[in-house]
C-alpha cells in the first residue's frame, strides 16, 4: 500500500512539475507572431503555414525570426522582389482612380495612419494584407482603406480588419 502511495504520489508530482513547462502556444498566437515578423519569414521563404505548425510543435528556432533574419531583409532587396507577383495582375489593368497605387509602397507611403488594403476594382470588395487574394485579383490597385470605404468599396465578409 506504501508502495503504491508513493508511486502515485511521485507520478502527481511530475505532473504538476510539468503542466507550467508544457504551454503549448495557440495557432492564434503564432500566427500573430508570424505577422509581426512577415517580411523576415517571406525573405527566408517561410510560409504562416508552417511557421504555425512548428510554433504550436514548440520548435525553439520559429521563436527567434526578428533577430535571425531582419538582418538578411535590407542586404537582399533582390530575393525579397522575387514574391513580388502580387502587383502583376495589377498591372495587367494600371489603377486609374484617384488614390489608386501599383505597389503596396506606394499605397503604404500615401497612407500615413491608415490601413492599406487591395481592392478589387471589378466587385469593389477590399481585402487585408495576409489574405490569399490580398494583391493577387485579376483587377485592383493598393488603397487606403479609408479612400476605398469613401469611394463605396467594402471589405470582404469573411475578414477581419487586423
Amino acid at each position: 500500500m506504501r508502495r503504491t502511495l508513493a508511486v502515485c504520489s511521485a507520478l502527481i508530482g511530475l505532473l504538476v512539475l510539468n503542466v507550467p513547462l508544457a504551454h503549448a502556444k495557440t495557432a492564434k498566437e503564432c500566427r500573430t507572431e508570424w505577422q509581426a515578423n512577415k517580411a523576415a519569414n517571406q525573405a527566408a521563404h517561410v510560409t504562416e503555414k508552417a511557421y504555425v505548425a512548428k510554433c504550436r510543435a514548440g520548435d525553439e528556432t520559429t521563436a527567434q525570426p526578428p533577430a535571425a533574419a531582419p538582418a538578411p531583409t535590407p542586404a537582399s532587396t533582390t530575393p525579397a522582389a522575387k514574391p513580388a507577383p502580387k502587383p502583376a495582375p495589377a498591372a495587367k489593368m494600371a489603377p486609374t482612380g484617384a488614390g489608386q497605387f501599383s505597389t503596396e509602397a506606394q499605397a503604404k507611403s500615401s497612407c500615413a495612419g491608415d490601413t492599406v488594403v487591395w481592392v478589387n476594382t471589378r466587385s469593389k470588395i477590399y481585402h487585408f494584407a495576409g489574405h490569399r487574394d490580398y494583391g493577387n485579383t485579376k483587377a485592383g490597385a493598393y488603397m487606403c482603406e479609408k479612400v476605398a470605404t469613401a469611394a463605396g468599396d467594402r471589405a470582404a465578409k469573411n475578414e477581419k480588419h487586423p
